[in-house]
């Protein structure tokens, strides 16, 4: 007989022993325990609320598709249900806001104190673009001017930066100049941070008019850093395999990450477990339990997801835990997408169980369901669930009406609980045109 964990009784309750295995229903629990989602959504979620579910996730992705909302802000409505955008806004985006951008999963929030903890990506980046016979060394001069004008006249928006300079040929997506080309250099480099956003397009300034002083001296030696980073990773997932951890922060330093697991199993924060159903190479994977780990009794969410979610944006582990197969299809060609454009994972009680493609359609104040779609073992009781989640999305967004289309085999069943729905013909479309200073989903599909 397989040996399962031992749980406390109350649900969300600590784990107090394992015996080393874990069925794949108590894994599901204990990840989705892990990013929030086994909590009662409240009434009114306020900068307490969303400050905590951040924390709870560490970072928070950026992408900048922007066809039912962007991907930042629907993490938090996934979790906490409708709540107000300009409060995130000011968290994220406000003059020495408590999180700024850096290349933590991608580009990603994280809280500003942790800048230090990523010196180490700064560095590699620097030794990688910032070295002899890079664009960054041909372009001294430009890099020069850039950093001179942020020191005289403070954050700036590329556009604010008006120089008479030669001009290199753009690109087929980033439609980026040179200016921007260095800014986005000393950024990477931690030289400049994100001092905010117009619309979607960024405001730079130099990393000591933009950060608390504590976090720009912070500098973590990079044992120390990763070691960090893996440990919050391991929190933030529950239950993991060294290849998910890794991917939460992208580091690709495998050795240092196994040394950190094993630092922190030594250490009584990790305990090795396997997982039904996780295989590697035919054998069982070698999993990890964070001492943090809960295990709800039962988990009873309804979600939409982004697909830049931390339950879903590591694609094997998605397929791991929930047996959900997920590309999205912004790149494929409008006439061989199987789901659509921009489908997002459904969450019903412990599992995904449908995806839906979504569309705000300001101008009719409409939020359309472009296309819906059952996994295996949806519940009967999944289209009422996911119903009244798009009730809540189209209030969120400010939307008046719901309009259903035709194409998806989930489509009928939603039509049939939304009687205030209209329905439309909807089937592959193409990508929605992206400004110049919006590029394109970053995405490894």
């Amino acid at each position: 007989m397989r040996e399962t964990p031992q749980a406390v009784s109350e649900p969300g309750s600590r784990l107090t022993r394992v015996n080393g295995s874990l069925s794949a229903s108590e894994a599901r629990r204990i990840a989705l325990a892990a990013q929030g989602f086994a909590r009662a959504r409240p009434e009114a979620p306020g900068t307490r609320q969303l400050n905590t579910t951040l924390r709870r996730m560490h970072t928070l992705q950026i992408d900048s598709v922007n066809v039912f909302a962007r991907s930042h802000y629907l993490p938090l409505f996934s979790r906490l249900g409708p709540y107000d955008q300009k409060a995130l806004d000011r968290l994220l985006f406000s003059r020495r806001a408590p999180y700024v951008e850096y290349l933590a999963h991608v580009a990603a929030f994280i809280p500003a104190e942790d800048w230090g903890l990523f010196r180490f990506r700064m560095e590699d980046l620097r030794a990688k673009y910032g070295g002899e016979d890079t664009w960054f060394a041909r372009n001294r001069e430009t890099v020069e001017w850039v950093r001179s004008e942020l020191a005289a006249r403070g954050p700036l928006r590329p556009a604010q930066i008006d120089r008479d300079a030669k001009r290199e040929a753009r690109g087929p997506w980033w439609d980026w100049d040179v200016v921007k080309e260095a800014l986005e250099h000393l950024w990477m480099f931690g030289e400049v941070a994100i001092a905010g956003r117009r619309g979607f397009e960024r405001t730079y300034g130099l990393a000591a008019d933009v950060l608390p002083h504590a976090a720009l001296e912070a500098s973590v030696p990079r044992d120390d850093a990763i070691r960090e980073l893996v440990r919050r990773a391991a929190r933030a997932y529950g239950v993991a395999t060294a290849s998910d951890i890794a991917d939460y922060w992208r580091i690709r330093d495998r050795p240092r990450v196994v040394a950190s697991i094993r630092d922190l199993a030594d250490a009584g924060e990790l305990t090795p477990v396997t997982v039904e159903g996780w295989t590697t190479a035919g054998r069982p994977a070698k999993a990890w339990l964070h001492r943090d780990a809960t295990i709800p009794r039962r988990v009873d969410a309804t979600a939409i997801l982004t697909p830049f979610d931390p339950v879903v944006w590591f694609r094997d582990r998605a397929e791991r835990l929930f047996d959900f197969e997920y590309r999205i299809e912004i790149y494929t060609p409008a006439q061989k997408r199987r789901y659509g454009y921009y489908s997002l994972p459904v969450l019903v009680g412990d599992d995904l169980v449908g995806r839906v493609d979504l569309k705000a359609d300001r101008a009719a104040s409409t939020l359309l369901v472009q296309s819906a779609w059952w996994e295996h073992g949806a519940p009967d009781h999944a289209a009422e669930r996911l119903a009244d989640e798009l009730r809540a999305a189209a209030r969120w967004q400010g939307l008046e009406s719901i309009s259903v289309s035709r194409w998806g085999d989930a489509t009928d069943d939603l039509a049939g609980v939304l009687p205030e729905a209209a329905r439309h013909e909807a089937g592959p479309r193409e990508p929605v045109p992206l400004s110049p200073d919006e590029p394109t989903a970053t995405v490894e599909a």
